[in-house]
């Protein structure tokens, strides 16, 4: 089933495509909105394409405005996809209260408790719905597909990856959250989200992921050390340590003096989107 889809605006950005559309998500029950960047080739053949998912408090917007990443994407031939942070337009109780749970904080997972379950419904919006309109809609190629994040972005993209290795062929993150059962942010996510039960956060941890089933790929994790995040939400040294048990393949490198803005994000996203390029065979 791939929908419908309402273009809100559409602009040239080097030589392709710039867009930003809304549809009516099935898995959220409400409107959604996201971003697509297609290269100048999409208008000859069919690209690969590099699903982005952006941390709290951002908006479908926010990577597409801000991390300089079309000027790569047009050279490698990627189209990029960013889809929002979390349903809106709910008003449930809760859901606005604090900047790190609720309203653009869905963090890339399944709710199973109420009032949450309906609605956040993030994981399954990524890893199925999203996809399956961008390739009902767009000139991408369903055999190629990758996926990077950032922060709590981070978090779902390598998790979303290592729950279906099969549907993703390249991941990458920035900073990623990547221990989130051992930290607040993602104590506090999953304990409302997931409920009480702490066997069933597991499925939605990347360190506790790789230590079972590593990713086939390479992982690139790009962490900045002067992030005020580092050592009470993100964790890196954990998944690290993981990947080295399990013999995961991971990248990890650490960058003196960055912390946790798009600054950081722009200076390595060229990277990034070669990572991606070479994982997907672009």
């Amino acid at each position: 089933m791939s929908g419908a889809i309402e273009k809100r605006s559409d602009q040239a950005c080097y030589g392709g495509r710039m867009g930003f559309y809304t549809h009516a998500s099935r898995e959220t029950g409400t409107a959604m909105k996201f971003g697509v960047y297609l290269p100048p080739q999409a208008a000859t053949r069919r690209v690969a394409a590099l699903y982005y998912l952006a941390g709290l408090t951002c908006t479908e917007e926010t990577f597409l405005i801000k991390a300089g990443a079309q000027r790569v994407a047009a050279e490698l031939g990627i189209a990029l996809v960013a889809c929002d942070t979390s349903p809106r337009g709910l008003n449930l109780p809760g859901e606005a209260d604090s900047w790190d749970f609720g309203l653009a904080a869905g963090f890339y997972l399944d709710a199973t408790q109420d009032p949450w379950k309906a609605n956040y419904r993030m994981g399954s919006y990524i890893n199925e719905e999203l996809p399956a309109l961008i390739e009902a809609n767009f000139p991408v190629i369903e055999a190629k597909r990758g996926i990077f994040g950032h922060s709590m972005g981070g978090h779902g993209a390598l998790v979303t990856a290592l729950r279906n290795p099969d549907r993703w062929q390249s991941v990458s993150a920035f900073a990623p959250i990547s221990n989130p059962v051992a930290v607040p942010w993602g104590q506090k996510a999953f304990g409302n989200y997931l409920g009480a039960d702490q066997s069933t956060w597991e499925q939605y941890d990347a360190t506790l992921l790789i230590r079972k089933n590593p990713y086939p790929g390479l992982l690139l994790v790009d962490q900045g050390l002067a992030d005020n995040f580092l050592n009470r939400e993100l964790k890196p040294e954990n998944l690290d340590a993981a990947a080295r048990a399990s013999g995961q393949r991971l990248s990890l490198r650490l960058h003196a003096d960055y912390d946790h803005s798009y600054w950081f994000i722009q200076s390595f996203i060229a990277d990034h989107l070669k990572h991606h390029a070479t994982q997907l065979g672009v």
